[in-house]
């Protein structure tokens, strides 16, 4: 074989692992974008840990093909670039989205989410969550609650006694 062959074989490799490892991989079309505006959103994503990268189309479909992803392909035309995030789900849908509602050339095309196709919308959605902070101080709101609202009543019906006794 060829040595372009084997590195585009190398190529493709790198960015089955990055499809196969990722938590959330978000697809966007970044024409119209300007380099400040490019660079400015690589820092957003660089910060939460979230991997930023254009490849080629066809390079991107025979790695996806090999992780059973092919619905994706359908996105891979056009200038594309790609947002792996290998912890945090919600990240790369959430920053990107913001984004792209203050800069409207940048257009969210697709996503997979823990191994799931996902479309514009369902990115989308995902970046409408809270974060996970605020989800867990949202449990811990439900779940104090009970606790709060027995303390209440306690201490209205020791008034009421107290009250009643004096």
């Amino acid at each position: 074989m060829t040595k372009a062959v084997e590195t585009k074989k190398v190529v493709v490799q790198t960015i089955a692992d990055k499809f196969n490892a990722a938590a959330s991989v978000v697809v966007v079309d970044y024409r119209g974008l300007n380099v400040a505006q490019l660079t400015e959103l690589r820092k957003q994503l660089r910060e939460a840990g979230v991997e930023f990268k254009v490849y080629k189309n066809s390079m991107t479909r025979r790695a996806t093909e090999m992780h059973g992803l092919e619905a994706i392909n359908e996105h891979f035309t056009g200038p594309n670039a790609i947002a792996f995030s290998n912890e945090d789900v919600v990240a790369p849908a959430r920053i990107i989205n913001d984004f792209a509602k203050k800069n409207e050339a940048l257009e969210i095309k697709a996503g997979i989410i823990e191994g799931t196709v996902a479309s514009a919308e369902d990115v989308k959605a995902l970046a409408e969550l809270p974060s996970r902070e605020g989800l867990l101080s949202m449990l811990l709101s439900v779940l104090q609650a009970p606790m709060r609202n027995f303390a209440a009543i306690t201490k209205a019906v020791a008034d009421s006694k107290e009250e009643q006794g004096a």
